[in-house]
This record gives structure tokens, C-alpha cells and sequence, in this order.
């Protein structure tokens, strides 16, 4: 059964969010409103980040490539969300049902990765202020980000190669509004433990490395504060992290909630919860919290506004 993909499903049926047809009209303009609101929020960071050369430092040089990742991540579920919604059709084909839990799967390694990368420019730029610029050099930079997209395509071509060879052939509802790998699985016909067993390993290895690296780095920067003799000084030091710290919790929390508890804990209504949280409200809500504190960046973005207020004028 497990040589070739000798399934008898040609397609998946995603259920949605909610059966009950007031429900979806909102649901549908809810998540109308969140995608715009990724797609302008995400893009606007990158277009003050791009335009204003006081923000080229690697910072903002990754978190340009972090909203950029919000964008795609977005993208790769709620799209198709709204297009079913307006077709009237919960359809999604086996190939294009293996392509999203790629995409998605990938986007997520992704900000993981890309979290940790930030903690770490941030621990460089705290604990060892005089070799910043020595140490962040612009090729190091490049090159992190780029290991990062390496790195997040290779995790996830396995298992989804292993689950192209399953077999699916019996139901094919999915209680979900995306292609997700936990109830894809229950619907094979295959033995699926070694499938269980490879996102299991590789899951817990790309999701532990990178929060153990921003633990260890916050625990350095932690140590680096508290020895500052000026209060402020310090305070000042750590309010630099404090957006980074607020996308961490939210990413982390929701990724836990829903991956990482014993099944007898989990229920469809809570997992979709979660993963709407991290999904498509994370990615709105990563523009807001690290422009809302940062003085810079929201002055890049004033610049901008300033200007297409002009120009229509």
C-alpha cells in the first residue's frame, strides 16, 4: 500500500469554520477583513523598511523578510477560504490539498526560524554593542535568511512525500479550514506510523532548536540588563525586545496549543481556534505590535502615509 499512491480519493472536502449560514457571512467578512488587513499592514513594513535608509540594519532587515513570510503565510489558507465561501464549493483536489500543507508547513518553519534569528541579533546587539557591526555583517544576514529557506523546505519535503504515497480510501471530509496534517492522516487507510513518527521527530527538532535559542538568547540578554547600573539604561535596553517577546508568546502559545498536547486533550472546536489564532491572526497582528512601540519604523511609515496623502491630493 505504501509504494505507491494507490488512492481512490480525488479530493477533499474542507468543512470550514462553521456549518450555519449566518455564521459563515460573518466568518467570511471577519477573515476578508484580517487578510486585508496582513496584506497592507505586512506590505507597508516592507515599503518603510525598503525606502528608508535609516532602517537598513539587520533588524529591520529581518523583520522586513518576517512580514514578508506573514504575507505568504496568510495567503496559503485564507484565500482559499474566502474562494470557497463565494463558489459555494468546499472542494479542495488531493494534489492542491498536498500543496497547501506544504506551503503552510514551510511559512511556519519559516517564522520560527526567522523568530530565532531576530533573538539572536538582538542578544549580539545587547550583550556585545561594541562588535555589532562586526559580527551582523550584511553576508552573515543574507546568508542566515537564506540557510532559513533551505533549511524550512527540506523539513517538510519528507512528510509530504510520505503522505503522497498514502492511501485515502473511504471518507474524505476534512473538520478543518485548511489542509492540516493531524486530520489528514486520520482519514488514511494506510499505516500512517511512520508518517506520525517523521513529523513527530523533525516537528519537535525545527520547533525546540530555534525556542531554545531564543531562551538562551534572552536569558544572556536578561543577565546583560540587569548589570547596567542606570535603571533606565537598562530598561531601555530590553524595551528593544519587547515586540519581538509579544510575537514569540503569541507564535509559541498557539503552536503548543495545538500540536503539542496529548490527544485526549484535543477537541476540533479548540485546535481550530488555535490555529485561526496563528494562522491569520498572528500575521495581522505582527505589523501593529512591532510598529506600535518603534519610534523609527512608525516615522518611516508616517513618511509613507504623508506621502500618498499628497500625491491623491
Amino acid at each position: 500500500m505504501r509504494g505507491t499512491n494507490q488512492s481512490s480519493v480525488t479530493e477533499f472536502l474542507l468543512l470550514g469554520l462553521s456549518r450555519q449560514p449566518q455564521q459563515q457571512q460573518l466568518l467570511f467578512l471577519l477573515f476578508l477583513i484580517m487578510y486585508l488587513a496582513t496584506v497592507l499592514g505586512n506590505l507597508l513594513i516592507i515599503l518603510a523598511i525598503s525606502t528608508d535608509s535609516h532602517l537598513h540594519t539587520p533588524m529591520y532587515f529581518f523583520l522586513s523578510n518576517l512580514s514578508f513570510v506573514d504575507v505568504c503565510f496568510s495567503s496559503t489558507t485564507v484565500p482559499k477560504v474566502l474562494a470557497n465561501h463565494i463558489l459555494g464549493s468546499q472542494a479542495i483536489s488531493f494534489s492542491g490539498c498536498l500543496t497547501q500543507m506544504y506551503f503552510l508547513f514551510m511559512f511556519v518553519d519559516m517564522d520560527n526560524f526567522l523568530l530565532a534569528v531576530m533573538a539572536y541579533d538582538r542578544f549580539v546587539a545587547i550583550c556585545h554593542p561594541l562588535h555589532y557591526t562586526t559580527k551582523m555583517t550584511s553576508k552573515l544576514c543574507v546568508l542566515m535568511v537564506a540557510g532559513s529557506w533551505v533549511t524550512a523546505n527540506l523539513n517538510i519535503l519528507l512528510p509530504t512525500l510520505l503522505i503522497a504515497q498514502l492511501s485515502f480510501c473511504g471518507d474524505n471530509i476534512i473538520p478543518h479550514f485548511f489542509c492540516d496534517v493531524t486530520p489528514l492522516l486520520k482519514l488514511s487507510c494506510s499505516d500512517t506510523h511512520l508518517n506520525e513518527l517523521m513529523i513527530l521527530t523533525e516537528g519537535a527538532v525545527v520547533m525546540v532548536a530555534p525556542f531554545v535559542c531564543i531562551l538562551i538568547s534572552y536569558i544572556h540578554i536578561t543577565c546583560a540588563v540587569l548589570r547596567v547600573s542606570s535603571p533606565r539604561g537598562g530598561w531601555k535596553a530590553f524595551s528593544t525586545c519587547g515586540s519581538h517577546l509579544a510575537v514569540v508568546c503569541l507564535f509559541y502559545g498557539t503552536i503548543i496549543a495545538v500540536y503539542f498536547n496529548p490527544s485526549s486533550a484535543h477537541s476540533s472546536e479548540k485546535d481550530t481556534a488555535a490555529t485561526v489564532l496563528y494562522t491569520v491572526v498572528t500575521p495581522m497582528l505582527n505589523p501593529f505590535i512591532y510598529s506600535l512601540r518603534n519610534r523609527d519604523l512608525k516615522r518611516a511609515l508616517g513618511k509613507i502615509v504623508q506621502g500618498c496623502t499628497f500625491s491623491i491630493l
